[in-house]
């Protein structure tokens, strides 16, 4: 069964934790919510620390959608998909004027998508990157880290239900910023209607 990120603004089942730092575990056991909300303020105002290129504020995941000029789609659908979000995040964006570079996964006999020329392989995409939009299922994305840091694009967007804290953390630490589990979509929207 493929994975289908939902993309779409729906109350998550489980209400006020949709956004809470994760538990994590060391030698002592758990940690609790507050030891990793201090842990990562504390990250986050020293300079350079991985920690803060993972993105959660708001304004700043808005600013960084509205801002991309190039943005390639790891995993991206054909138009025989376009009900899938897979399809049309990227198409969305490429009617608001974004340069979108498709990344399929499947399709071997796709040499366009959107009328842009297809790439195999997100490294040799020919442009600078400002994102990556990964639709990809978490399990998949760390067979793509290798590629993704030959790349080195500047943003990893992990889209809607998609985490993978261990690939947010590689990425982070090799200098990439890292929004996770937000849609491309959405957020574009929102930051360009909050602009108005």
């Amino acid at each position: 069964m493929a994975f289908v990120s939902p993309c779409r603004s729906l109350p998550s089942k489980l209400g006020h934790l949709q956004n809470s730092v994760p538990f994590a575990l060391n030698r002592s056991g758990i940690v609790s919510k507050t030891q990793i909300v201090r842990a990562m303020a504390t990250a986050a105002s020293s300079s350079g620390d991985w920690h803060e290129r993972i993105i959660t504020d708001p304004a700043k995941i808005r600013a960084i959608a509205t801002s991309a000029n190039n943005i390639a789609v790891l995993g991206i659908k054909t138009e025989k998909q376009a009900e899938q979000p897979s399809y049309y995040v990227p198409e969305y964006l490429h009617n608001a004027g974004v340069n979108v570079v498709p990344v399929p996964v499947f399709y071997p006999e796709v040499t366009e998508i959107l009328g842009k020329q297809v790439y195999r392989k997100v490294a040799d995409v020919p442009v600078e990157i400002d994102i990556l939009d990964v639709f990809r299922k978490p399990s998949d994305i760390p067979a793509h880290v290798p590629d993704i840091l030959a790349a080195k694009p500047k943003v990893v967007w992990l889209q809607s239900g998609i985490r993978n804290h261990a690939v947010e953390a590689e990425l982070a630490q090799a200098g990439i910023t890292v929004v996770a589990d937000k849609c491309l979509m959405v957020e574009h929207r929102a930051g360009r209607m909050s602009s108005l």
